[in-house]
């Protein structure tokens, strides 16, 4: 063995897209080698304060709880977490998904994930035509701690190397819990004291390092972003425990993801209280910016009375209607896993839902409901550009778009049962 007076690097290129690859470069997918451009370095200095711009373009995820109430910006980092089997990977592979037409490269880092696991994710992303533009990087279960380790970092490198090029990247890292049990298992065979209180600095160090990686360049910097969407879990939902509480810290806000509301079926079990986003909202479309504060406004009041309400008292009719217009709420954020919708689809949803238009709509009515608006929407060019616009959306416009849903709904009601279920 011979020393090479290089530091760790890993090939970077063009070629790496659509396939899956190891923290060094290597290809596992048995399509034969990538052609290589150039090496980078795994550990690289995070580009200076001057060189960065501000987070002002959205990445949308195509899930309405998420593109509502913690949007994501381009060049922000997301944090995800909650407790084991509660949809975390769901949530960043939709995201993937959902850059199929908005022309971001994405990165899947895979951190000491069971091979079958990583095998279903691939899956999915093939049968979903999102390989294309997508890198999935692969340390294993099985793989060293040294390689599991570097895996987040040579992702970030290779995530960098598009981003100096001008392109938007997302990176997904799943999941740091395991890259900070790889760096302890790296610490005991490097003969670190184990019992030593620096440990939970050191997993700072190690995330803050790789998290301050990702930003909005300056156009004369060529003005790509890299996007972190970082997972860990919890145990228990317990957010104060070291690693929760350094990344908390360390990244621009939190998706919460609650073991209750999973087990109720709300999917994706977003926890809106505990969850949000320090920068994204600055990204979102005014139309849509408008909309969500009476949504957080409305779906608070009635989280604090649903569990008044269960108590049997007796509810006065402004009580009931809050309760009534949260169920919906409730029911409009729940969406299939690997169904992302369009944002003005999403806006004109969330338009009907938060002025009162489906109040009389029934529960097992809202899924055909909102079919139905967003149909409208794609048929209405003119909303749409009036939606994407950059300018809050006029209230004439509003109220009209608003007046046709009810009319459409009670119409489509009226075919189906021979009377109307929305009186």
């Amino acid at each position: 063995m011979t020393r090479s007076y290089q530091v760790a690097d890993i090939p970077v290129s063009q070629n790496v897209l659509g396939r899956v690859i190891t923290p060094l470069g290597e290809p596992l997918d048995d399509l034969g080698p990538i052609e290589v451009d150039k090496r980078m370095p795994i550990e690289r200095e995070a580009p200076p304060i001057m060189h960065r711009a501000p987070v002002n373009r959205p990445l949308q995820t195509g899930l309405k709880v998420i593109d509502s109430v913690v949007p994501i910006g381009k060049g922000q980092r997301e944090l995800i977490l909650g407790d084991r089997q509660t949809g975390k990977t769901a949530i960043a592979i939709d995201a993937i998904i959902n850059q199929r037409d908005a022309d971001v490269i994405c990165i899947y880092c895979a951190v000491g994930q069971q091979i079958t696991s990583v095998a279903k994710v691939i899956e999915v992303l093939k049968d979903h035509d999102a390989m294309d533009y997508t890198v999935v990087m692969v340390a294993g279960s099985e793989s060293a701690p040294g390689v599991s380790f570097i895996a987040p970092y040579a992702a970030t490198s290779l995530g960098e190397y598009f981003m100096e090029k001008g392109r938007d990247v997302l990176v997904v890292y799943d999941d740091l819990t395991r890259h900070a049990r790889a760096y302890r298992e790296l610490s005991l065979l490097l003969e670190r004291p184990p019992g030593r209180e620096a440990y939970p600095g050191d997993i700072f160090y190690i995330h803050s390092r790789l998290l301050e990686r990702a930003t909005h360049l300056k156009p004369e910097f060529n003005g790509g972003s890299l996007t972190a969407l970082p997972i860990i879990e919890t145990q228990a939902e317990n957010l104060s425990a070291y690693i929760p509480t350094n990344l908390i810290s360390i990244t621009d806000g939190q998706i919460s993801l609650s073991t209750k509301l999973y087990q109720k079926g709300n999917l994706p079990a977003v926890k809106i209280g505990t969850s949000v986003s320090r920068v994204g909202g600055k990204t979102q479309v005014p139309a849509y910016r408008h909309i969500t504060s009476a949504l957080k406004l409305t779906y608070s009041q009635f989280e604090e009375l649903e569990t008044f309400a269960s108590f049997g008292t007796r509810l006065d009719d402004n009580t009931r209607r809050i309760l009534e217009r949260g169920k919906r709420i409730r029911a409009v954020l729940n969406q299939p896993q690997y169904q992302p919708i369009e944002v003005t689809e999403q806006i004109g949803i969330l338009m009907a839902v938060t002025s009162g238009t489906l109040d009389n709509v029934p529960l097992d009515k809202i899924s055909q409901a909102e079919k139905i608006i967003q149909s409208m929407v794609k048929e209405d060019e003119s909303f749409r550009k009036q939606l994407m616009g950059g300018e809050d959306l006029d209230e004439e416009v509003r109220e009209e778009f608003l007046q046709q849903v009810s009319a459409r709904l009670k119409e489509e009601w009226d075919e189906v049962d021979g009377k109307s279920a929305i009186d």
